[in-house]
């Protein structure tokens, strides 16, 4: 059986659609791709709710570990403190 390479996309969620594009790209370059499931930026408001916030940072974290290498958007240069910590 073939051996896939498991990417985590990091980044922010205010970019859903690059999370959209990217994650095409890659599974159709024949990798296994870990992404967000929640886009607090982009109208999943229950990721602010209390309880429920920190959660998908220990998951982001979680994937990290899970993953082979992590691939970042950086729309117009732009990286977060989340991203930063995720990357460090």
């Amino acid at each position: 059986m073939r051996r896939f390479k498991v990417i985590t996309l990091c980044g922010s969620t205010r970019f859903k659609e690059d999370y959209i594009r990217v994650q095409k790209e890659l599974t159709l370059a024949g990798n296994i791709v870990i992404s967000v499931g929640l886009f607090g930026h982009q109208g999943d408001d229950e990721v602010w709710e209390e309880g429920v916030m920190e959660m998908p940072d220990e998951l982001d974290l979680a994937k990290i570990d899970m993953a082979d290498e992590i691939h970042v958007l950086n729309n117009g240069g732009y990286i977060g403190a989340s991203t930063k910590r995720e990357t460090a």
